[in-house]
């Protein structure tokens, strides 16, 4: 297939690319043009690139149309965050492009009412981010339920992986959480510790693209999530960070306004991910695509964790993070 990649040069999309190439397919790889892959693939050298401004070309309504001519058989979208931007590439690409594949997230779902959800589990998603998510896969949904595009939505977990900051056990971006881990030194937790967060790596997700890509029957009209074998605890993730190291780790859990008290910054985000508490299942995406993640949350985490330490960006306290 020719195959339009909004957003390649992602976390995303420096990993689906090359799996597309290598798989047989014609590359389009669209972005703004201000940075390379997050990793160097000699796949790259056969791909078409074309820069793109969304943003200015959504507002001037000319985006649809710009990915519309390039003549796709798929376009999988990994940059749409709002329902009018969804919109605006659905009417475009409505008879003219076979498949549309977007990439939502486990937000959608707001606070967990059940665990592991389902994809079928009610939405009640908060916050603009899941809320104009959940609304784009609605409009995406209905879309293809009522004969028009093509579409399929596949929802991540928290994206995760070597060349950016992880999500912490704590449910921030906070690089001191694995200077402690690494240490030995006590870690404050808000709530009871219990909180679940679901990461999954940025490889992963790309094959979840990859196989709803070549598995349309399937996939059409329907969403999926695309997460890690198993969502972690605060204190599970904590523990399994820690152990990286050769070491316990040294848990408080405390009132989240306590906790708010000496986060700072970072505690907005945790509340963020922390209150959704999300486990999500892969049962769905396991038996209509045949998606399987490689990577476990702990082996994310500790390829981005590594990558982070590298590049001087963390401190471990001269540790370092095992390959796993």
């Amino acid at each position: 297939m020719r195959v339009v990649v909004v957003g390649a040069t992602g976390h995303v999309g420096s990993y689906l690319v090359p799996r597309l190439v290598a798989a047989g397919h014609q590359v389009v790889a669209v972005s703004r043009g201000t940075r390379e892959p997050y990793h160097p693939h000699p796949a790259w050298a056969q791909v078409e690139r074309v820069v793109a401004d969304r943003d200015a070309e959504d507002a001037a309504g000319t985006f649809g149309a710009r990915i519309a001519a390039l003549e796709a058989d798929a376009v999988v979208d990994l940059v749409c965050f709002t329902a009018d931007s969804a919109r605006q590439l659905v009417e475009a690409l409505r008879g003219r492009t076979g498949f549309l594949l977007h990439c939502g997230t486990i937000w959608v779902h707001g606070v967990a009412a059940a665990s592991p959800l389902t994809e079928e589990d009610p939405r009640e998603p908060f916050g603009p981010y899941g809320t104009q998510k959940a609304e784009i896969e609605a409009l995406l949904l209905a879309e293809a339920r009522r004969g028009g595009l093509a579409t399929t939505v596949l929802h991540p977990g928290h994206i995760s992986g070597p060349g950016w900051p992880v999500i912490t056990p704590l449910g921030n971006l906070d690089a001191d959480v694995w200077h402690r881990l690494a240490t030995g030194q006590e870690l404050v937790a808000p709530g009871t510790g219990v909180e679940t967060m679901h990461h999954v790596h940025a490889d992963d997700v790309a094959q979840g693209f990859q196989r709803a890509l070549e598995h349309r029957s399937a996939a059409l009209g329907e969403s999926f999530h695309v997460v890690s074998d198993r969502a972690l605890t605060v204190s599970g993730f904590a523990r399994g960070a820690a152990a990286w190291f050769g070491r316990d780790a040294v848990l408080r859990t405390v009132s989240w306004e306590e906790f708010r008290a000496s986060a700072g910054e970072h505690a907005d985000a945790s509340w963020e991910h922390l209150s959704r508490s999300h486990s999500a299942s892969t049962a769905k995406a396991r038996r209509l695509l045949g998606y399987v993640p490689r990577y476990t949350t702990l082996q994310a985490a500790a390829q981005a964790v590594r990558s982070l330490a590298e590049r001087g960006e963390v401190d471990l306290g001269g540790a370092e993070v095992p390959l796993l």
